[in-house]
């Protein structure tokens, strides 16, 4: 049996063949319209959360399965106290898998060491979020048609950002793969991503804090939101939340084929009149995370595909 705790629990082969996967998922949905029929996937979400409990409800019904589970900690038993391990405990006896999302970073690591079913670990406090990082892939490569040799522009709250934690992690085994970290001083990326992760993998990489000098040098620009919830009071969220603004002025400094991603919800560091931009891949990106998923449910049941 196995987990999913972090992008880096596959490896680069193995992500690949789970990325080909997705990809004819996507371009033959009914080969795969019944292969889990019979199954059930648990959501276990102690947070708020629409797209990723969303996508993986929609990925094991695409699948032909059934869903179970809480959408926030307040209707379930952790109200009462109940642990994660008792809670996973619980739901493997209703579920063939799982995806549990918590604030707490490593409570889906302590799932699956309670569990008898695989456990996806669908975002834990500031610290990973594997699953994004698996959409992120796809989605670059599919629209760039690579993984290697790309300028990537990561912007806004590096921080607290998990999507960013998992997908500098990602990719740092991509050859030629440079970084530029666009943050006010307050949201820079933590030590350990960039000394453990950047320094350690040789990748070139740039601290700036004005969006405007990084665009015209990327390939691909990954816009977060200063996250509210990561905060520890308000006067310092209200400082920082509209620090990065992305609209149409700002696209003008940027390649034609520049890509726009985001992990999603947005608050205002997008402009809408951005979203008619072909360059603007978020909504896309958010379709591509169904098929990552449900390649990642096939996956860890180890379902056979005639």
């Amino acid at each position: 049996m196995r987990h999913l705790m972090s992008p880096l629990d596959f490896s680069v082969e193995e992500l690949d063949k789970l990325l080909d996967l997705a990809n004819d998922i996507e371009h033959n949905p009914e080969k795969y319209a019944h292969v889990c029929e019979g199954k059930r996937i648990a959501t276990l979400f102690y947070e708020p959360s629409t797209r990723t409990r969303l996508s993986f409800e929609a990925a094991m019904m695409n699948l032909g399965g059934k869903v179970l589970g809480f959408s926030n900690a307040g209707s379930s038993s952790a109200a009462k106290g109940e642990s994660v391990a008792d809670t996973i405990r619980m739901a493997s006896c209703y579920a063939d898998i799982c995806a549990m999302r918590h604030p707490k970073e490593g409570a889906p690591l302590v799932a699956s060491m309670a569990s008898s079913i695989p456990v996806i670990n669908a975002g834990d406090g500031g610290h990973q979020h594997p699953t994004q990082t698996l959409t992120d892939l796809l989605t670059i490569r599919s629209l760039k048609g690579r993984l290697d040799n790309l300028t990537i522009g990561l912007c806004g709250d590096l921080k607290f950002g998990r999507t960013v934690h998992s997908l500098i992690e990602a990719l740092v085994r991509y050859h030629g793969v440079r970084f530029v970290l666009i943050s006010p001083e307050e949201l820079r990326v933590p030590d350990y991503i960039r000394e453990d992760v950047l320094r350690a993998n040789g990748n070139g990489f740039k601290e700036v804090v004005r969006l405007e000098d990084a665009l015209p040098e990327l390939d691909l620009l990954y816009m977060t939101r200063v996250q509210k919830e990561r905060f520890f009071n308000e006067e310092d969220y209200v400082r920082m939340k509209d620090f990065y603004i992305l609209d149409k002025a700002k696209m003008e400094l940027a390649g034609p084929d520049m890509l726009v991603l985001h992990p999603l919800p947005r608050v205002n560091e997008i402009s809408v009149e951005v979203d008619s931009d072909p360059r603007a891949v978020y909504f896309k990106q958010v379709q591509y995370g169904v098929y990552v998923r449900m390649a990642l449910i096939l996956t860890l049941l180890e379902v056979e595909i005639c």
